[in-house]
């Protein structure tokens, strides 16, 4: 017998309360209809699902194993009604927007900023999202319009460059390195360093970063991100390697910066849909990014500058 989807529900909710009185609190209906559907279920099905006892009702290992399957199925609808929620909130003047945390610091709330001021009524959604995430997000439609820093490729996904940045190194102030204009990765020896697991992006970028430079690499702090190494270097655990638009992010005042001699260059991206056409707002809001950009005296790519 298959069951429908009211006999889903019914089951489910005896599941989750524990009781009939339960569910046909949680449904809006009587106990006795309850009471009736799951008996009518349980002779269709040709299998117990709960056993009475004392007044009580204890799932049975069948009910056990249907009840995992059928919040598979309701997962799947919350998915669905958030996916017909953000499209119908696209619908009426909204866009999402995610960014990778370095970046997405602050360059992206000062583009949002700028955004409001010319569509007020618009909706803006903006988050933080790591890299694979990020890209299954935009895939999968859950937003408009995404920024990296790390290369992203897909063939789904249509990745344009916006600017230029390098990975840069962030000292606490009064640290010795702090008097020298540029800094080459034998000159933080003796310091403490800040740095990530090797397996993740930007470890992977420091690595490769000491191989071609023949040194010996010796991590003192590992962090997950260049955010958290800015904290730790503005505390004065030590130096770090982080990406230009997470040092800028934090202003002037937490750290020295200084560039590092033959320091690999990152590219700033936007990321969206290549079959699904960008909104008017979501053009907008990449003309306020592009401005802020901008203004920041960031090495603008020529296809960023000319739109």
């Amino acid at each position: 017998m298959s069951l429908n989807l009211r006999q889903i529900e019914v089951f489910r909710a005896v599941m989750t309360t524990g009781s009939i009185t339960g569910a046909s609190r949680l449904l809006l209906v009587s106990q006795p209809a309850v009471s009736r559907l799951l008996s009518y279920t349980e002779s269709r099905l040709g299998f117990g699902l709960f056993e009475r006892v004392k007044g009580r009702l204890y799932p049975t290992p069948e009910a056990k194993k249907l009840f995992r399957e059928v919040e598979q199925v309701y997962l799947g609808v919350q998915r669905v009604n958030t996916l017909a929620h953000e499209l119908a909130e696209r619908a009426e003047g909204s866009v999402h927007i995610i960014a990778s945390p370095s970046i997405g610091q602050m360059l992206i709330p000062q583009a949002i900023a700028a955004f409001r001021l010319l569509q007020p009524q618009a909706k803006c959604t903006f988050s933080y999202m790591s890299h694979g995430p990020l890209r299954d997000a935009v895939l999968d439609q859950h937003a408009d319009l995404g920024v990296v820093i790390m290369p992203m490729e897909h063939p789904n996904l249509e990745v344009t460059g916006l600017c230029k940045g390098r990975m840069v190194c962030v000292v606490p102030y009064n640290h010795p390195l702090s008097r020298r204009s540029t800094l080459h990765l034998k000159d933080l020896r003796g310091s403490p360093l800040i740095s990530y697991d090797r397996a993740t992006p930007f470890g992977t970028i420091v690595s490769a970063m000491y191989e071609a430079a023949d040194e010996p690499m010796t991590v003192a702090i590992e962090v997950g991100s260049p955010q958290n190494a800015c904290a730790l270097v503005q505390s004065g655990a030590g130096v770090a390697l982080v990406d230009e638009f997470s040092a800028r992010s934090w202003g002037q005042g937490a750290f020295v910066v200084r560039p590092v001699e033959g320091s690999p260059e990152l590219v700033a991206s936007l990321v969206h849909s290549k079959y699904e056409p960008m909104s008017q707002l979501a053009h907008e809001l990449v003309k306020a990014m592009k401005k802020v950009l901008f203004d920041h005296g960031y090495n603008m790519l020529s296809a960023a500058s000319e739109a």
